[in-house]
C-alpha cells in the first residue's frame, strides 16, 4: 500500500490543488478536509488505520499522534502546509510549493548515530554556603549531592558532603565530568562545636554526573550554555535558582547522546612533523570539543554540541556532519528543487532555517503577510554549519536565491566565513544572510527581493564537499576560462614557486598533508595538483628559503586535476659512474664554497667526493688510507703447529 497525504485546509483558510500536488509528488491524496483534528477526526482515524499516511497540519500533532497511540498506529508523518505556504498573500499560486514540502516530507531520512550516557545522579553544587546549602537540602533525596562551597559558612546537615577548595580544571560533561582542586579541604563530622577540616592539599580529584554553579562568576567551561550536565544560575535571582532543582531532578537515567561528527584521521591535515598548519575547527569551535592529537586532532563526542561549524570549514573533509550528512540534506534540496518545477514553479528560492525560523515563519503566516509563493523553507536542526558547498550545490539544484535565516543564538562566524567564499564563486546576488528577528521584517524583506533566473540546466553535484562544491561551481560558471580568484583562507588555491629560490629540497612534498606536492623519482622536479591542494600552509611554513607562496583560487579547468611543474633543474652527473643525483646547481653551489676553504675537502681527491653519488663516494672513503671505516687487523688465526712450536721452545 503506497503513502497517502491527508489533506486539510484548516476550516477554508487555504486553497489547496489536491491533484497538482499528487501528480508532481507522486503521492495519493485524499479530497481536501475542512476540520480533520476536530468534526472529521473519524476521518482521520480511518486513515490511519490503513498506514502509511503523512497528515497535512503542523499545529494539530499531538492530537494525531494521540489518535494514532489509541489505535496502536506507528510511523505517523507530518507536514506542514499551512504556515509555509498556505497562509500568504500569494497562497493561491502556492500549489508548486506545496508539492514540493509534501514530496520533501516523504523522502526517508537516515537515523543519527548516537551513544548512551549514563547519569546516576552524582551532583556537585558550587557556590556561597546560604544558597547552596539550601538547593542541596532540595535535592539530597534524589541526587547524590556535595557541596564544594566557596565560602566560610558552616553546614548545619550532614544530609549532603561538604568540602572546600578551588577548581583548577573541570573537564568533561553530564555522566562524565572530571576535576581537579587546589587546597582542597574535607569536612571531620566527630566532636564537639563547629565542625573541623582537614589539612588544605593540592591535585585532589574527583568526579561527578552533574554540576550546578551558583558562584555566578567565569563559568568553568567554554559556551557553558551547549555543556550538557552543567548548569547555572544567579545565586542572587531566586527564580533561576528555583529552576535549577528542576532541571538537575531531570539529569538522572540513561540519555541518548547523537554523534554529531565523524573524524577521518588520515585526512587531517592539523599538522606533520611537529609543523602547524590547519587550525580551522580548533579556532571555530565554540565548546572546545576539539583539541590537537599529533598530526590531527580528536573531537570529544560528549562535549560536542553538533553546532557543525568544524565540519563546514574543514578543508580536507576530515570532519564531516552527521546530523544529517551532506548526501541526506542534499537529497531534501533536489526533490524540493525538481518538486517545484514538477508542479509549474520556474525560478524557487530556499531559505535555510531552524526551530527559531520556524517560529517566526508560523507567526508571519497568521498574523501577518507570510512567505511569498517562490520562497521554499527548510528546516535544519542547526543551521551555522550549512557551508559554501550546499550553498553552492542549491543553486546547482536550480534554486534562484539561497538565504539563510539566522537565529539570536546562532554561530555566526562559520556562516560569515562560508559566506564570503560561497560569493566568490557564485556571485553575491544569489546567497545571504537575513539577520531579521521581526516576523513582518522578515516577510517584507523576502517580497522585496530581486530574484535572478535560477540555472537553467540544473545538476546534481555528489561526493564529499570539496568535490560538491567543485562541480556545482562549474555548473555556476558554466564560461569560465581563467581562475576565480577567492578570499584568503579559502580551502582551495594554487602554490606559487620562487624558483630562483627554490633548491629543489622537497621538503614540501615530504610534509603536505593532502599530496597536491609530488616530486619525480627520476629527476629533480616539483609537481603539484592543484584541485588536492587545502591550502593549509604548512608547505610555505617549512619551505627553508621562503621560496612558496599560497594563491587563493578556484581553477574550474581539467588542468587541475592533472600534476604541473612547478621547478625543475639538471640532476648532476656521478663524476665516478655517470649515475644521476642531486641537482646540478646545488653540487656546483656546495664545490664552490667547501673545495679547496673547508678542511675536509681541502685537497682534490676529498673535494671530488663532493661529485659522486652515495655508492661511489663509501667505496672511496674505503680506499683512503684514513677510512673512518678501517678498524684494526684481524688477528692471525692460531693452528696447532703454533701451539707445540711454543712447547718447544719451553
Amino acid at each position: 500500500m503506497g503513502t497517502k497525504l491527508l489533506l486539510c485546509d484548516c476550516a477554508g483558510s487555504q486553497p489547496l490543488n489536491a491533484d497538482k500536488i499528487s501528480s508532481a509528488c507522486e503521492v495519493e491524496c485524499s479530497k481536501v478536509h475542512t476540520a480533520l483534528c476536530t468534526r472529521e477526526l473519524e476521518i482521520a482515524a480511518a486513515a490511519l488505520q490503513q498506514g502509511d499516511t503523512i497528515i497535512a497540519c503542523g499545529q494539530e500533532q499531538e492530537v494525531f499522534q494521540a489518535l494514532a497511540d489509541e489505535l496502536n498506529v506507528d510511523a505517523l508523518g507530518f507536514v506542514d502546509l499551512r504556515d509555509r505556504a498556505g497562509w500568504s498573500d500569494e497562497g493561491a499560486d502556492a500549489a508548486p510549493k506545496m508539492a514540493a514540502l509534501a514530496a520533501e516530507a516523504l523522502l526517508p531520512q537516515p537515523v543519527t548515530p548516537s551513544v548512551d550516557v549514563f547519569s546516576e545522579g552524582t551532583c556537585l553544587i558550587l557556590g556561597p554556603g546560604d544558597v547552596a546549602f539550601a538547593l542541596a537540602e532540595r535535592l539530597a533525596g534524589t541526587l547524590a549531592v556535595t557541596v564544594l562551597v566557596t565560602d566560610e559558612t558552616e553546614p548545619m546537615s550532614r544530609a549532603f558532603d561538604v568540602v572546600r577548595g578551588r577548581i583548577k580544571t573541570l573537564d568533561g560533561a553530564l555522566g562524565g565530568f572530571t576535576l581537579r582542586l587546589d587546597a582542597f579541604q574535607q569536612l571531620e563530622p566527630g566532636g564537639r562545636g563547629a565542625f573541623a577540616w582537614t589539612e588544605t592539599r593540592d591535585g585532589a580529584q574527583s568526579g561527578c554526573d552533574i554540576v550546578l554553579d551558583l558562584t555566578g562568576d567565569t563559568p568553568l567551561v567554554q559556551a557553558p550554555a551547549k555543556r550538557e550536565g552543567y548548569l547555572r544560575a544567579d545565586p542572587k535571582d531566586s527564580l533561576s535558582v528555583e529552576r535549577l532543582v528542576f532541571e538537575a531532578a531531570q539529569l538522572v537515567g540513561t540519555f541518548e547522546k547523537p554523534l554529531y561528527v565523524r573524524m577521518e584521521e588520515t585526512l587531517c591535515a592539523h599538522s606533520r612533523a611537529e609543523q602547524i598548519a590547519c587550525t580551522n575547527c580548533l579556532d571555530i569551535c565554540p565548546t572546545g570539543a576539539i583539541t590537537p592529537a599529533g598530526e590531527h586532532v580528536e573531537i570529544d563526542p560528549m562535549i560536542c554540541a553538533g553546532c557543525g561549524e568544524c565540519a563546514a570549514v574543514c578543508p580536507s573533509t576530515a570532519i564531516t556532519y552527521e546530523d544529517p550528512p551532506v548526501s541526506a540534506l542534499l537529497s531534501r534540496v533536489h526533490i524540493l528543487a525538481r518538486t517545484y518545477r514538477r508542479a509549474g514553479g520556474v525560478a524557487p528560492r530556499l531559505l535555510i532555517h531552524d526551530a527559531h525560523g520556524a517560529e517566526m515563519i508560523r507567526l508571519s503566516a497568521r498574523f501577518g503577510r507570510g512567505l511569498p509563493a517562490d520562497v521554499i523553507p527548510l528546516e535544519l536542526s542547526v543551521i551555522s554549519g550549512f557551508g559554501h558547498a550546499e550553498m553552492l550545490a542549491a543553486l546547482a539544484h536550480g534554486f534562484a536565491r539561497v538565504d539563510v535565516l539566522l537565529a539570536p543564538t546562532t554561530e555566526r562566524d562559520a556562516l560569515d566565513r562560508e559566506l564570503t567564499l560561497a560569493q566568490a564563486i557564485a556571485g553575491s546576488g544569489a546567497l545571504g544572510l537575513l539577520d531579521e528577528t521581526d516576523p513582518d521584517a522578515l516577510s517584507d524583506v523576502l517580497y522585496a527581493q530581486e530574484v535572478s533566473q535560477p540555472l537553467a540546466d540544473p545538476v546534481l553535484p555528489l561526493g564529499n564537499r570539496r568535490q560538491i562544491a567543485r562541480l556545482a561551481a562549474q555548473a555556476l560558471n558554466p564560461q569560465a576560462e581563467a581562475p576565480l580568484p577567492l578570499p584568503d583562507n579559502a580551502p582551495y588555491g594554487a602554490v606559487a614557486v620562487n624558483t630562483d629560490a627554490c633548491t629543489l629540497c622537497l621538503s614540501c612534498v615530504s610534509l603536505c598533508p593532502s599530496g597536491a606536492l609530488i616530486d619525480n623519482p627520476d629527476k629533480p622536479q616539483l609537481n603539484f595538483q592543484q584541485d588536492a591542494c587545502l591550502q593549509c600552509g604548512l608547505c610555505k611554513g617549512i619551505c627553508p628559503e621562503d621560496a612558496i607562496a599560497l594563491v587563493p583560487q578556484l581553477d574550474l579547468s581539467d588542468a587541475a586535476l592533472s600534476q604541473q611543474v612547478l621547478n625543475e633543474e639538471e640532476p648532476f652527473a656521478c663524476v665516478e659512474c655517470g649515475a644521476l643525483f642531486g641537482v646540478k646547481s646545488t653540487v656546483e653551489r656546495i664545490m664552490d664554497k667547501l673545495a679547496g676553504t673547508h678542511p675536509m675537502f681541502a685537497t682534490s681527491d676529498k673535494a671530488r667526493m663532493i661529485q659522486m653519488c652515495d655508492n661511489c663516494r663509501v667505496n672511496a672513503q674505503f680506499q683512503q688510507q684514513d677510512n673512518p671505516f678501517q678498524s684494526a687487523p684481524k688477528p692471525r688465526v692460531v693452528t696447532t703447529e703454533d701451539y707445540f712450536s711454543k712447547r718447544k721452545d719451553h
